[in-house]
């Protein structure tokens, strides 16, 4: 192969004595040396693959993996024998075996598949025979389902993800750039309807190609309302195009007129005019049209969503209905019958527990009351009169004089008191403290002695 190609190389492939190794051909009998023989098949299997991972393609040939890995002037010799083996194990398959296990109207379309074969030409004859026909195509089933992966991945990103259904032709155009040729693009749908994924048929002649949408699991068979709003979309489209032709029409009548007015044809200049005015009108007919159209595939839409909402609405019914299965109104009120009981039974417990502590609390209340009413008791009572609680404002005042003083002290008792003299003293010292209080306030004061 040479270094101009696209195709990338393994890193041993300027190793004289690897590459020797591996174009030189296959022992007829593998158990002579399953390491050697193992090794060089891991080896073509993967550069074969890759080749045609980086050419863009799922199919190969002999005659042309020949051509590709050629050094210097020599080409494998056991290439037959890595074709055979990843035939046997199911890597690859014939183009036209992949085929035929597609149920569908493919190979009258005549897509452009190479078929050298019959159908009829069994796969085991391959793996029968020691000679691979040079010509034979063959799908590397790795390859093609992940080019129907990425072909489903763009149309679902484009423009046409609304759409159900495509033309052939517009399909090719949408893969130019995942689909080398437009053999490639029949496998990967090939791969898709094997899929469930792609419904392809015919229309008056055309070949249409529908996806599945999101949120089915497999493509419905094509209906016939579905081939109503596929014509519908085309209509749509060339009525768009139509008027947007028509619109640039007008628009170099317009340009004409100018252009004769400023040479001075005027009546030239009035026909053009007048040929703008027609084609504004055809144009503004087939808008008209065209609004018709996409009025009713609105109206369409709208139906699909409708029918997907009452779709809905009916799993959710059977569903609820299901959950509500062995529920029932009498069950119901049972329970909460006994939710209820159970309630009623905690808050007597709560209540017996609470009242429980509260008596407790009581007596300990009662307990303390007889024991202050015992201390009261147990005072000495001298018979000294009640100290007044009220303020005597005027004893503070700097203003009040000695004898307001003596005034608003209360009366001394005249009664026998029995009374001690260490009393006595405890009472002058008191009133000795008021009078030094007093004095500190420069209030005038009289000393007060004590009765005879």
């Amino acid at each position: 192969m040479s270094k101009s190609t696209e195709t990338t190389l393994p890193p041993e492939w300027d190793d004289d004595e690897r590459m020797n190794f591996m174009f030189s051909d296959f022992k007829e009998n593998r158990d002579v040396n399953t390491t050697d023989w193992d090794s060089k098949m891991d080896f073509w299997t993967a550069v074969v693959t890759q080749s045609c991972r980086d050419r863009g393609t799922v199919c190969v040939n002999l005659q042309d993996l020949n051509k590709s890995f050629r050094r210097k002037e020599k080409s494998p010799l056991g290439l037959p024998t890595v074709i055979q083996s990843m035939a046997r194990c199911g890597k690859i398959q014939r183009e036209s075996e992949f085929a035929a296990n597609v149920d569908c109207g493919w190979l009258s379309w005549g897509v452009g598949l190479l078929l050298v074969k019959p159908l009829k030409w069994t796969f085991s004859t391959l793996l029968g025979s020691s000679r691979v026909p040079l010509e034979e195509s063959f799908v590397v089933i790795e390859l093609v389902k992940e080019k129907a992966a990425e072909l489903l991945r763009v149309y679902r990103s484009s423009e046409f993800a609304s759409r159900s259904i495509l033309s052939f032709q517009e399909l090719c155009t949408l893969s130019s750039d995942v689909c080398a040729d437009e053999s490639t693009l029949c496998m990967a749908l090939l791969q898709l309807q094997r899929d469930k994924q792609v419904m392809v048929s015919l229309h008056e002649g055309e070949k249409i190609v529908k996806f599945c949408q999101p949120g089915q699991d497999r493509v419905c068979p094509v209906s016939d309302v579905d081939i109503g709003i596929y014509q519908l979309q085309r209509s749509e489209k060339l009525l768009g195009e139509r008027v947007e032709k028509l619109g640039l029409e007008a628009d170099k009548c317009k340009e004409e007129a100018r252009v004769l007015l400023r040479e001075g044809k005027k009546s030239q200049a009035l026909r053009c005019l007048k040929g703008r005015k027609r084609v504004e009108k055809r144009a503004d007919n087939l808008f008209a049209k065209l609004e018709s159209i996409r009025g009713i595939l609105d109206r369409i839409a709208q139906s699909q969503t409708d029918k997907m909402v009452m779709q809905a609405y009916q799993a959710g019914v059977a569903a609820l209905r299901l959950s509500l299965k062995d529920v029932t109104v009498e069950r119901a009120e049972s329970l909460v019958d006994q939710i209820q009981e159970l309630c009623d039974t905690q808050d007597e417990v709560n209540q017996t527990i609470s009242g429980g502590v509260t008596g407790a609390d009581e007596d300990i209340d009662e307990l303390e009351e007889e024991l202050k009413s015992l201390l009261d008791e147990s005072k000495p009572d001298i018979g000294l009169p009640e100290i007044p609680t009220n303020r005597l404002g005027p004893v503070w005042e700097p203003s009040v004089t000695g004898d307001n003083l003596l005034n608003s002290l209360p009366a001394v008792p005249q009664k026998q008191l029995n009374i001690t003299t260490e009393q006595l003293e405890e009472e002058l010292n008191q009133l000795t403290l008021m009078d030094s209080g007093l004095q500190q306030k420069k209030s005038p004061t009289k000393r007060l002695e004590p009765a005879q």
